[in-house]
């Protein structure tokens, strides 16, 4: 008996030294076929002027820290979820609330709204998708559907249309489901820490996500399967999202860094990071032409970094406390940010 466990003890650990042998050879190979960086491209390129962007308007509202928001379609509205329990739909325009949806758990995590425009949703450690029909008769104070199945609390879901949304969880997994049935389609498994946000490609047959294993995972949803894995951050990945053109993905990370991966050369291509900080990054965005990315970081600012020169181009600061999320409106022209001193800003 206890040769035969020996035996396969040795096989182990035999697979395992060919395994890191195989990746050693993988990453030779991916080296001679990097003939430049985007860096040294980059420097071709003329430096950004220094940004500045203001405060255009402040939305007032929420009596506890806000977790998430995401504009709609239209790029007029905006949903934003806060711990007083809230789910709030804002005409950033006027700064009036739409709607108020009292929400079952006030632990919420993360909230999106529908490309319709007919849907909000949100979710978080109460480990359910509760999705919300703005078009209902009286004010959606209800769920129309509860999507139940993850059994880790829910970090962050987008819908893909009306009928379908995508999950990621603290159950190491991401989900598909389908709303009107309310049952899950597919599941997606590769992995082995807390999933902690997901962004939609232009594709809408891929996705990506990223975990506390410190990797950002694509996944292609026709097959169920993980076809690329980034790794390089250090610490947990808090945010992923999407290059506009959809060749690429920005990730934030604990490790005070943002980093552009992509996926075509299925490599890093920018890091960025900057000596003074020293604080984990929540929420990840792209400007409409790519050439900026935003993110929000634990010091209460906003850094907007040149994606292509890797500098630091500006920094926005009116929040009180960590900015715990943002994002930037379908054509480019406004930036909402929110955090936990309870506000959201939008800046242009």
């Amino acid at each position: 008996m206890s040769s035969s466990t020996n035996d396969i003890a040795e096989r182990t650990a035999a697979a395992r030294r060919d395994a890191e042998q195989l990746k050693e050879k993988i990453k030779q190979k991916k080296e001679s076929l990097a003939d430049t960086t985007l860096f040294q491209v980059a420097q071709k390129v003329d430096k950004l002027p220094r940004l500045t962007m203001k405060v255009r308007r402040t939305l007032k509202g929420h009596l506890a820290k806000i977790y998430a928001m995401q504009w709609a379609v239209d790029k007029r509205h905006l949903v934003s979820a806060s711990q007083d329990g809230k789910l709030l739909v804002w005409d950033a325009y006027s700064t009036n609330k739409i709607h108020a949806i009292p929400l079952r758990s006030s632990w919420v995590m993360t909230c999106a709204y529908a490309p319709s425009g007919n849907f909000v949703a949100s979710g978080g450690l109460d480990n359910m998708c509760s999705i919300f029909n703005l078009k209902s008769h009286d004010s959606p104070t209800r769920p129309a559907r509860e999507l139940a199945g993850h059994t880790g609390y829910l970090s962050c879901c987008r819908f893909t249309s009306d009928a379908q949304i995508l999950t990621s969880s603290g159950d190491t997994t991401c989900a598909l489901w389908d709303i009107d049935a309310g049952v899950r389609i597919d599941e997606f498994t590769d992995h082995t820490g807390d999933v902690m946000s997901l962004s939609i490609s232009p594709n809408p047959n891929v996705f990506v996500s990223g975990a506390c294993d410190a990797t950002a995972k694509l996944w292609d949803i026709r097959s169920k399967k993980c076809v690329q894995s980034f790794s390089g951050h250090e610490s947990d990945i808090n945010a992923v999202q999407f290059f506009p053109n959809g060749n690429a993905i920005g990730t934030g990370s604990d490790d005070a860094s943002c980093r552009l991966f992509d996926i075509r050369a299925d490599r890093e291509l920018n890091i960025f990071t900057h000596d003074q900080v020293f604080s984990g990054i929540t929420s990840v965005a792209f400007s409409i032409s790519g050439r900026l990315l935003f993110g929000g970081y634990d010091d209460y600012h906003c850094y907007i970094w040149d994606t292509l020169r890797a500098e630091r181009v500006g920094v926005l600061s009116a929040h009180e406390n960590r900015v715990s999320c943002l994002g930037v409106s379908g054509d480019g022209m406004a930036l909402c940010t929110g955090s936990w001193d309870n506000l959201l800003k939008v800046w242009a």
